[in-house]
């Protein structure tokens, strides 16, 4: 049974990241061929740092995905406290309202939001863009945050008070530092949905304002060149070392909290 288990995994994690490994394997490839690898050679990705098309949709990319995800996090992080102070009745119903963003297609909320724009006769760019970006990413960080301030205590906050705090010291200083995991990971979800969005992107970006997803997309229509694959390897690099640091800091953080509890316990 243990046998079965193992290779049902794996043969999962083969599904999942075989496709990423010979993308990784073609950047390196001496040729443009997909399917025959002729040599190893870095000249993709010497070629990439000088195309200026690419470096600048990544660059717009990377711009609107943070500017965004901060936007959602201000937004999101207070709208989490507010439904988490609402009673019982009225939060259930606003939960399910926030869930309508994630849960509704990308090709009617792209469709819609740039309807939207134009009714209000917003030209489609950056700011389009952005505003669009935070729409679908607010919800992203509200059920971030919510388990976090479930989890929390709150006689803690209140204790806060007690002792000499206002609302706002407390906030910084107690509420804060609690829901600070959620903060993150809710940032670092929204940054990747932003730089993975097509579909939004395509319908409220305008043609000054070209993504990632996007120009990948116009150069697909001709022919895949390997400085796309390069730029994917970087990227998913990129990620990846993202990801690891904030679960290597994660653990670091528990293993002090359960040492911290263990010595207070035997005392």
């Amino acid at each position: 049974m243990k046998t079965a288990s193992r290779l049902y995994v794996w043969l999962v994690y083969i599904f999942l990241y075989a496709p990423i490994a010979v993308l990784i394997f073609f950047s390196f490839n001496q040729a443009k061929s997909r399917t025959v690898f002729t040599g190893f050679t870095f000249d993709w990705y010497r070629k990439l740092m000088t195309n200026d098309v690419i470096i600048s949709a990544t660059m717009n990319t990377l711009f609107v995905a943070i500017v965004a995800s901060s936007i959602a996090v201000l937004l999101g992080t207070s709208a989490a406290i507010g439904i988490m102070a609402l009673n019982r009745k009225l939060r259930a119903l606003v939960i399910n309202v926030s869930y309508l963003p994630m849960m509704n297609p990308d090709i009617i909320t792209g469709v819609s939001l740039m309807l939207l724009f134009l009714f209000l006769r917003m030209e489609l760019g950056f700011t389009t863009l952005i505003l669009a970006h935070v729409t679908f990413n607010v919800p992203i960080v509200i059920f971030n945050v919510m388990p976090k301030l479930r989890q929390m205590d709150k006689n803690v906050y209140n204790a806060a008070l007690d002792l000499g705090c206002n609302p706002t010291q407390a906030f910084f200083k107690v509420l804060l530092p609690e829901i600070m995991p959620g903060i993150t990971a809710g940032f670092l979800m929204s940054v990747t949905y932003s730089i993975d969005d097509f579909v939004v992107s395509y319908f409220t970006s305008g043609s000054t304002s070209q993504v990632l997803s996007v120009v990948i997309y116009s150069m697909t229509r001709l022919k895949v060149s390997p400085e796309i694959n390069a730029l994917s390897t970087i990227m998913f690099v990129v990620v990846l070392t993202i990801l690891l640091i904030v679960n290597v800091n994660g653990s670091k953080k528990e293993k002090l909290e359960v040492r911290k509890i263990g010595g207070g316990s035997t005392l």
